[in-house]
């Protein structure tokens, strides 16, 4: 029971402790603007991680924390031809599987799907993938790899279609936005530096991007 409370009361102070968005149309704007920089960040940078780590650190997510993997080992999913195609491998080569979530202090940003090839990275990389949550962009990291983008979907759209051309903005009447789960999703594949494919990816971000306190809209004189 005392186990039980901890659990339900710890996941209540840190939803408590969560910035709130008022519903507002200038919030809603506002939001849309940082979902589609954090977009275009992801976008033009070849590691998730990496852009994570200074994601949570510009918006103060976990003060001085880099962000970690926590790995889920009770799913598998399968190699799909289409992946096996992504990745330029026949059916007999081996590519291992590792669902991670992306941590910045308790904050999970992403939930992601990697599928790799392990005979193209090193014995230590292997090693250390296999035996610890280190992210999987940080090991990889002397590969010098690049990422390629396939598809980019914002899951959450906080302004109604053609807003632009004065479709009113709904609001709940100053409270807060709800934001779903899931609010970005992104896949792609990763190559060495001579553009051999060794990962691909789905990267689902989460509400969390968002949890820190807005601030008011200043417009320049």
């Amino acid at each position: 029971m005392t186990v039980l409370f901890c659990i339900i009361f710890g996941s209540q102070a840190h939803a408590d402790a969560t910035p709130k968005w008022p519903d507002t149309p200038v919030m809603r704007l506002q939001a849309l603007a940082v979902l589609q920089t954090l977009n275009s960040e992801l976008l033009s940078n070849d590691s998730a991680t990496l852009t994570l780590d200074r994601w949570c650190e510009k918006h103060g997510l976990a003060q001085g924390q880099k962000v970690r993997a926590e790995r889920d080992k009770s799913t598998e999913k399968p190699v799909t031809a289409e992946i096996r195609s992504i990745l330029k491998v026949n059916k007999s080569e081996p590519v291992a599987y590792r669902r991670v979530r992306l941590v910045c202090g308790e904050r999970i940003l992403s939930e992601a799907d990697n599928w790799y090839v392990p005979s193209r990275l090193t014995e230590d990389m292997n090693k250390a993938l296999n035996g610890s949550d280190a992210p999987f962009g940080r090991v990889v990291q002397p590969l010098k790899f690049q990422r390629h983008t396939v598809a980019a979907e914002l899951l959450w759209q906080p302004l109604p279609e053609r807003w632009e051309m004065g479709i009113a903005i709904p609001t709940s009447g100053g409270a807060s936005l709800e934001i779903p789960s899931h609010v970005l999703r992104h896949k792609a594949f990763l190559t060495t530096a001579d553009g051999i494919p060794f990962s691909t990816v789905v990267e689902n971000y989460t509400a969390e991007v968002l949890a820190f306190k807005p601030q008011p809209f200043s417009p320049a004189p």
